[in-house]
């Protein structure tokens, strides 16, 4: 059947009574919907005389793109960096179990590995759209294993390399298959590194820079070369210095080419980065930051020990560490939860339920009672709104990979792949091509 068919015939719904994210701003609109896409309603009256075939109330709910998840290691008892016998069965869980924390797309992410577990997994990894089966693949963010051994962290040393006389060649020796790969991490100092970012820039391949001891002008040389993402900013690399910031320094950098933006991953678990830090970053470059949760597989699982590419790993509440060290690998938290956590340490005032009970609250924070629930009062001077917080998990990494005219927005013909939150931004239900694929059991509309 010809397209044009295809969307005269595809019934048109009509989100109202809702807060709409768009244009960096909560608009009180409608959202019309049609053939999985977000339509004009001026261009339906006008053009096509149409009105809605299904309205639906959404109590003043807030309608936000659906979240995107550029780092994740696996959730759910699911090792994205283990061969299994069915890789994407396994894909597949996590994708599922991604709707209830209104995740629509992902990027799955395997730690530093040898070379036959690349060959094994990365042809298995199939980019593919979101449908009520799961979130979509956007692609495989490889972190390692080419990165410093000195900020490994909890990638095994074993399997850490330098590139070789061939370089790319070197590269593509190690994980074969560069088909379905979206983001590749890498230290900037290691020799060869530019020729690298070159060519993985020319095959559309995001460039990470991170889990590295560069200093800022190696940092700056990278990102002329076309890096422009920085893996999990403050964690595994050298610490900010008055003379020489190092990768952090890339916030702020004057040698950054015109109209190029640095992105930067930061996991607002309330464990890798203090709220301070979080303060900070986003005051210093609030368009670059995008919020990942680097989940390992114990995400959903609870307390104990579990694996992570090749290390064992132990968990006990929110703190994940390679068993028998104190050297954190990951995190527990999904993206929704970040996303409240990053709102409540950066907001100008918010006032919600706590949402999680373990938090601690630190000492600028107000405790107060009201309506029998614990509520957190924030005030500091960098001012993020729910705006702000929101597309940090939507539009910034649409950006950072080059979809924002699909994903991350809400913008007329972009695709129907959104949350509906309440004002605490916990998820009421997940629509993606505006098809509902998860709801809350308390939610109706």
């Amino acid at each position: 059947m010809p397209p044009s068919k295809v969307e005269a015939e595809a019934r048109i719904v009509q989100f109202t009574n809702c807060r709409i994210l768009r244009g960096h701003a909560l608009l009180r609109e409608d959202l019309w919907i049609r053939g999985g896409q977000i339509l004009d309603p001026e261009k339906l009256f006008f053009d096509e005389k149409k009105t809605a075939d299904v309205q639906k109330d959404c109590k003043g709910h807030i309608l936000a793109p659906g979240l995107i998840d550029v780092q994740i290691n696996g959730g759910f008892g699911v090792d994205f960096s283990l061969p299994s016998e069915d890789i994407s069965k396994g894909i597949a869980l996590v994708a599922k179990k991604l709707l209830a924390h209104g995740v629509t797309s992902f990027c799955p992410t395997l730690v530093t590995s040898p070379p036959d577990i690349y060959h094994k997994i990365l042809p298995k990894i199939i980019v593919r759209n979101g449908s009520s089966r799961g979130a979509g693949v956007l692609g495989v963010h490889l972190e390692g294993p080419f990165i410093s051994l000195e900020k490994r962290g909890a990638h095994p040393e074993s399997h850490i390399r330098n590139f070789e006389a061939g370089t790319f060649k070197e590269l593509l020796k190690t994980y074969g298959s560069l088909d379905n790969v979206a983001i590749v991490t890498l230290a900037p100092e290691l020799t060869g590194s530019h020729e690298v970012i070159r060519e993985l820039t020319t095959r559309g391949i995001c460039v990470s820079v991170g889990h590295s001891v560069s200093h800022l002008q190696e940092a700056e040389e990278a990102v002329r070369n076309g890096a422009r993402f920085i893996t999990h900013l403050f964690n595994a690399m050298l610490p900010f210095h008055h003379r020489d910031p190092g990768i952090v320094g890339l916030l702020t950098s004057d040698k950054i080419p015109p109209g190029q933006q640095v992105f930067f991953g930061m996991i607002a678990d309330g464990i890798h980065t203090n709220p301070a830090a979080l303060r900070i970053a986003h005051a210093a470059n609030p368009k670059g930051l995008v919020l990942v949760t680097d989940a390992i597989p114990a995400l959903g699982l609870g307390n104990g020990r579990h694996t992570l590419g090749q290390q064992e790993i132990e968990v006990d509440g929110l703190i994940c560490c390679v068993a028998g060290t104190k050297t954190l690998c990951g995190s527990v938290a999904s993206l929704d939860i970040c996303v409240r956590h990053f709102l409540q340490a950066t907001a100008s005032e918010a006032r919600c339920p706590l949402a999680w009970p373990s938090w601690k609250v630190a000492p600028q924070e107000k405790v107060l009672p009201e309506e029998g629930h614990l509520l957190i009062l924030i005030t500091c001077p960098t001012g993020c709104s729910v705006e702000m917080a929101l597309e940090a998990a939507t539009l910034h990494p649409a950006q950072l990979l080059g979809i924002e005219n699909q994903k991350g927005t809400l913008d007329f013909g972009s695709d129907a792949d959104f949350v509906v939150l309440d004002d605490c931004l916990n998820v009421k239900a997940t629509y993606i091509a505006g098809e509902l694929v998860w709801k809350d059991k308390t939610f109706s509309h």
